[in-house]
């Protein structure tokens, strides 16, 4: 335990001025008088120059009223809106001239026809029609969570009925749909603003009082004004019929041309709420089906807040109820017939059931949000029940996620990873409409494409917030910056959500999904280093399982600079190319790339961790540092090789290779063709000679296609030794030259690459073959006889039977019996 340290008092700077001890530490001081000196300097050199300005200058000086307002850091919109209006110029006017018009000119109000903007809020600002029931259902909520919010202060509110639920109820026979909710109701003055104004929203209004009262509910779905209106999508005359608890009845009408208002002579009904009466257009009767209004509620507001009921009809077996007892002389029977009732009674198995339609009320949402609870309080059960049930599938999910994110933007989301891949997800127009994006439990739209990568389409879930910029229709979302947040913040989760998958179940994962993991690389470049590490390939470490590239790195040798990859259509041919020779008898290991994507991912991968790839099939091949006998070996071997590189360059293969040279990459393999950096591997040539959309007189697709390639020999192979002993013997040598070309088309298929000259290849091949087998090359194909004999129509005639002859000699009976016939003749 140390002793503490005695405290040391230090004087300030200024107590030299006005005491006899100095600070002890004279540096500090020094410093400390420094900075008090050139403030004093800089103080004497402001009033010069404000003395200055005085002198010369007699303007008058004006002074702002808040000098506040023109600082950057008090600055409000409204003042930047203000200088913006007021830097406005027109040619010949200047700003002063501009601002007086402003003042002195007329005002006036824009003016609508009431009738025409009605026409444009109905059919021009919803796409969908069936919408008009979602609005309905939204406007039924809130008016259920006002009485709620009122409930809480004032208990008599819910005095006339305590129930709190929607009710569907659709009537054919008048050609009629009616919503019912036992919410707030509305008053005369209500139903005259809300639904006679445009653009009206009560629910606005009630957030408004709410504000002003310091209090909140976030549940309120209404914001536009405007929903109410989609009714007449459907519908060419509406009813509403509200009961408020503060007054009596009243039946509001319209046909969207004008509306009336009058009370309700059936008198106080529904006790309190609100009933909203289609009367239906001749086009749109399907919407009073049962399954229709089922799927409709299902699809939009199933997560309501509320019960929502529709009444529905279903069968079901019912006892058949007894007839009535006779009386009088029918009751007497003769006792033998009575005994035998008896008995045949006592035989019937049961009561006899029939058949019946019954009509109730059935809860049409069940599912409740799960994703607006605590993760704490949900078990993992009710989560894969949730995912069934709103993904309509069987099996469990892979994996899930459930976060509420803040900040900017604040969202719930509840997402899944489906244990299969969907139809389509590898397809060029894959459904992106797993995602259902929810604003207060209402479900607004599945078209997710500005929210979710192609690459994550399989992603299933709900994302619901309170603030998504919405457009006035509530069916699409408009660009917003806010947009780019939220699409952010879920690809990280999801990202968060594969890294955390068992790596037994990571397998099952990556051979349904892999594939797009590696389109997400190539596609998203923020989340790259991310992707990079769920990434799973073959390589030379094993013959059945899969590596991480972190596992490879972990592997690597401490020599070792590159991560070596090798590309090709198989594994097969793959560990059989030329190129990996060298580098696996020497214990390096190669990644195997057999997904046609591979190479188009490496080229947006160009390293991990620090280390780079590199494709053993281009370039040239360094392992690493390069001893200086590894060198003189290597430049006598050049040395001794150079006549046969020169003459494989400049006259045997002049036109189909770039250069020809010694190389250490091959083992067993006479030679191989190898790519240059930038050019195309055999792999990709043949990729892109089997994609379907090329161009062949494309200007990139004729460069790539015509670079030569370097030939690569290796000096320790018998026929690379037995040719460079023929060059030097007898360069002209036709056998020599055959030899040559051979050897260049081998390596060509070795190597990968497509065989230009098919022909000349076969036919290079079957000289050999005559000479490995001493047939002379002269010698001529054997002629062979024709031995056919030519027949006659006449003959053919007689030999042949018509099949229609041999039918209608026979009966119908005897078909098999004729075609067996026939078949037989024929034969």
């Amino acid at each position: 335990i140390q002793a503490p340290r005695p405290t040391r008092r230090v004087y300030p700077w200024y107590t030299c001025f006005y005491s006899r001890r100095f600070p002890s530490n004279m540096a500090s001081f020094r410093a400390q008088y420094l900075i008090f000196s050139l403030v004093l300097l800089s103080i004497s050199l402001y009033s010069t120059t404000i003395s200055a300005q005085d002198e010369g200058l007699n303007e008058d000086v004006i002074i702002d009223e808040d000098i506040g307002d023109s600082r950057d850091a008090s600055r409000t919109d409204d003042e930047v809106v203000a200088r913006e209006e007021e830097a406005i110029k027109l040619d010949g006017l200047n700003v002063a001239q501009m601002k007086m018009i402003r003042e002195e000119s007329e005002h006036h109000v824009f003016q609508a026809e009431v009738n025409k903007m009605m026409t444009l809020i109905i059919n021009s600002l919803y796409k969908n029609k069936e919408i008009f029931l979602r609005e309905l259902i939204s406007n039924a909520s809130d008016a259920l969570d006002k009485i709620r919010f009122l409930a809480l202060t004032d208990t008599n509110s819910l005095s006339a009925t305590e129930e709190m639920s929607i009710k569907i109820k659709a009537d054919k026979e008048n050609n009629m749909l009616h919503i019912t909710d036992t919410g707030i109701g509305m008053t005369k003055e209500e139903l005259i603003n809300n639904l006679g104004t445009i653009a009206k929203s009560g629910t606005g209004d009630f957030l408004e009082k709410i504000r002003e009262g310091a209090a909140s509910d976030s549940d309120l779905i209404g914001q536009f004004g405007v929903g109410f209106y989609s009714t007449f999508l459907v519908a060419d005359r509406v009813v509403v019929t509200s009961k408020h608890n503060d007054e009596v009845q009243y039946i509001w009408e319209s046909d969207a041309n004008e509306f009336f208002i009058s009370d309700d002579p059936r008198g106080n009904s529904l006790l309190r709420g609100t009933t909203v009466s289609l009367h239906m257009k001749e086009e749109s009767k399907s919407y009073l089906e049962d399954k229709t209004l089922t799927d409709l509620v299902k699809k939009y507001s199933q997560f309501i807040n509320f019960n929502i009921y529709l009444w529905t009809s279903k069968t079901e077996m019912v006892e058949e109820e007894p007839e009535e007892e006779t009386t009088g002389e029918d009751a007497i029977v003769d006792e033998d017939e009575e005994a035998m009732v008896e008995e045949e009674s006592e035989e019937e198995a049961g009561p006899k059931m029939v058949e019946r339609t019954v009509w109730d009320w059935v809860l049409m949402n069940e599912n409740k949000p799960l994703w607006t609870r605590s993760p704490k309080e949900i078990t993992d059960e009710e989560y894969n029940d949730f995912y069934k049930s709103f993904a309509k599938e069987t099996d469990d999910p892979m994996g899930k996620i459930h976060f509420t994110a803040e900040g900017e933007v604040t969202f719930k989301a509840l997402l899944y990873i489906p244990k299969t891949a969907p139809t389509g997800a590898l397809s060029n127009t894959p459904e992106m409409n797993n995602i259902k994006l929810h604003v207060k439990r209402v479900f607004i739209t599945d078209d997710f494409e500005e929210l979710m990568p192609v690459y994550l389409n399989f992603i299933k879930g709900v994302v619901d917030s309170d603030d998504l910029p919405l457009n006035v229709s509530r069916e699409t979302l408009q660009q917003h910056k806010l947009l780019k947040v939220i699409r952010k913040k879920l690809i990280r989760k999801v990202l968060d959500m594969i890294k955390k998958i068992e790596p037994e179940e990571y397998l099952h994962f990556w051979k349904e999904y892999g594939v797009l993991m590696k389109f997400g690389v190539i596609e998203d470049s923020p989340n790259k280093s991310r992707l990079a590490k769920l990434l799973r390939f073959f390589s030379s470490n094993s013959a059945e399982d899969l590596t991480s590239l972190v596992e490879y790195v972990e592997r690597m040798k401490e020599s070792q600079k590159h991560i070596y990859f090798m590309a090709g259509p198989n594994r097969e041919e793959v560990e059989a190319s030329p190129f990996v020779e060298t580098l696996l008898s020497k214990g390096f290991e190669i990644l195997y790339l057999v997904d046609p994507v591979d190479e188009y991912l490496m080229q947006s991968l160009p390293e991990f961790e620090g280390k780079n790839f590199l494709n053993v099939a281009k370039g040239k091949l360094k392992m690493g540092e390069e001893s200086d006998k590894k060198k003189e070996r290597r430049e006598a071997r050049e040395k001794d090789f150079e006549d046969l590189t020169e003459w494989l360059k400049n006259t045997a293969l002049i036109e189909q290779i770039s250069s020809a040279v010694v190389t250490e990459r091959l083992t067993t393999t006479p030679c191989a063709l190898v790519a240059g950096l930038s050019a195309w591997s055999g792999n990709m040539e043949r990729l892109n000679m089997a994609n379907a959309y090329r161009n062949p007189d494309d200007p990139t697709y004729q460069y790539y296609m015509t670079q030569k390639k370097t030939l690569e020999i290796n000096p320790r192979h018998p026929l690379i030794k037995e040719l460079n002993r023929r060059i030097k013997s007898d360069p002209e040598d036709s056998t020599t030259l055959d030899m040559a070309l051979v050897m260049f088309e081998t390596a060509t298929l070795r190597s990968g690459f497509v065989l230009q000259d098919t022909v000349g290849f076969a036919n290079r091949i079957e000289k050999m073959l005559r000479l490995g087998v001493n047939v002379d090359l002269s010698e001529p194909i054997e002629e062979e006889e024709d031995l056919d004999e030519i027949i006659t129509s006449e003959e053919t005639e007689e030999e042949y039977i018509d099949d229609d002859e041999i039918i209608d000699d026979f009966d119908m009976q005897d078909l098999e019996e004729a075609e067996e016939t026939i078949l037989r003749d024929e034969l």
